[in-house]
């Protein structure tokens, strides 16, 4: 019987971040097909564990430490990005306002920000009419030709995610997938997430905010200051006496419909 290798396999790695150690001697391994969310206040490593899973960010080499994913300790990122689709806050702001949609999303198979000077030469019909049908898949079709800064930021999120869909990549990373949408375009953006997820797809959302964790997400990693400090089933991981402990103020927890809500203890 073939075993399948691990999304992410991270063994006693110390991760920097610039001159910060941020993890040290972390040890932690996420499933292929698993649906995940990362939890913690500001500054307990969720970025930098998001940058690690996305060879943004590299361990310091020791023989008994190591960051595989999918199996393997290196890759060409060009390749890793046809397999995990990220869509971040960071990404989204390196976009500059005039950049329209179609270029959005066709700049995923370059992993470029926007399709610029001699890369445009590179774009292909077939890649552009896979990139219009997927923004058609999102509801965005028609805006196509329409310059980010035309558009509201839920249409702009709906942009990204299929510049990380283009590939129709088995992994979906979303760090805080509603920052900054109003209440409807968080609504549109959540419910396309769960169909991802009922899809088969692994997904992996980042985030310190309960509503944004789908009842599809079956697995809570809570860290706190560069430590996983609780790991599991998702009803076990939120409740409000850990949570109080970590993000060190009063939280109470309810859950609705399959959604978890946090307010003030």
């Amino acid at each position: 019987m073939v075993v399948e290798p691990a999304l992410i396999e991270i063994e006693n790695a110390t991760i920097w971040r610039g001159s910060t150690c941020v993890f040290e001697n972390l040890s932690l391994s996420i499933a292929q097909h698993e649906r995940v969310a990362i939890l913690g206040p500001n500054g307990s490593g969720k970025t930098t564990l998001l940058k690690t899973i996305n060879r943004e960010l590299y361990p310091v080499i020791r023989p008994d430490s190591h960051v595989r994913i999918l199996g393997k300790d290196k890759w060409n990122v060009w390749e890793l990005r046809k397999r995990i689709g990220v869509v971040s806050n960071d990404l989204h702001q390196r976009y500059t306002p005039t950049t329209t949609a179609l270029e959005v999303v066709v700049s995923g198979f370059h992993s470029s920000i926007g399709v610029h000077g001699n890369l445009a030469n590179r774009v292909t019909s077939t890649q552009q009419q896979c990139a219009i049908a997927t923004l058609e898949e999102l509801g965005v079709g028609q805006l196509q030709n329409s310059a980010l800064k035309h558009m509201s930021s839920g249409q702009q999120r709906r942009c990204l995610l299929a510049r990380a869909l283009v590939h129709k990549p088995l992994t979906l990373i979303l760090d805080e997938p509603t920052s900054g949408l109003d209440f409807a375009a968080s609504f549109g953006y959540l419910e396309r997430i769960r169909g991802l997820a009922q899809d088969g797809r692994n997904i992996v959302i980042v985030t310190h905010h309960l509503n944004e964790i789908p009842p599809e997400v079956d697995r809570v990693i809570l860290l706190q200051a560069g430590k996983v400090v609780a790991d599991g089933r998702k009803h076990a991981v939120l409740s409000g006496e850990q949570l109080s402990r970590v993000y060190e103020t009063p939280v109470k927890v309810a859950e609705v419909d399959g959604y978890y809500l946090a307010y003030p203890g």
